[in-house]
């Protein structure tokens, strides 16, 4: 079960579970593995995402939780993509980067879950975003 508390999410896949954490290096690894300058561009990155995309920020949220896990080790895990989507969106809530509803996870995928927003280090000061933009993969049930 995760530590909430910490800011832990957890994700469960065949039959093991991972833990997530949306911490400065999973940040910076979000950055660099969409090749964007800066967090601000994430927003606008995953407004379309593609399943490349998920696999990056999850890779690295799955790292920040202790996992040694690369984007293609992330594509084969065996989940759905409504308990990969939700898992992230869960990273991001526990760090205190809540979000408004989001479609589902099918409608995310295909269209880029909602065009307000993308997670964040922080609520405002470190990408220049409110705390009440939401999270591109907020709400998504598996």
């Amino acid at each position: 079960m995760p530590n909430r508390i910490r800011g832990e999410a957890a994700l469960n896949a065949g039959g093991r579970s991972y833990r997530l954490l949306l911490t400065l290096g999973a940040l910076a690894e979000i950055e660099d593995g969409l090749g964007l300058e800066n967090l601000s561009a994430v927003a606008t990155r995953l407004k379309a995402v593609r399943a490349a995309d998920l696999a990056v920020v999850a890779a690295a949220l799955l790292r920040g939780g202790g996992h040694e896990l690369s984007p293609a080790d992330v594509l084969c895990l065996p989940c759905d993509l409504g308990a990969l989507v939700a898992a992230v969106t869960d990273a991001f809530n526990a760090a205190g980067l809540s979000g408004a509803p989001a479609p589902s996870s099918s409608e995310a995928v295909g269209r880029g879950a909602d065009d307000s927003g993308a997670p964040a280090p922080s609520s405002s000061a470190a990408v220049g975003r409110g705390a009440d933009d939401p999270l591109p993969f907020a709400g998504a049930t598996g």
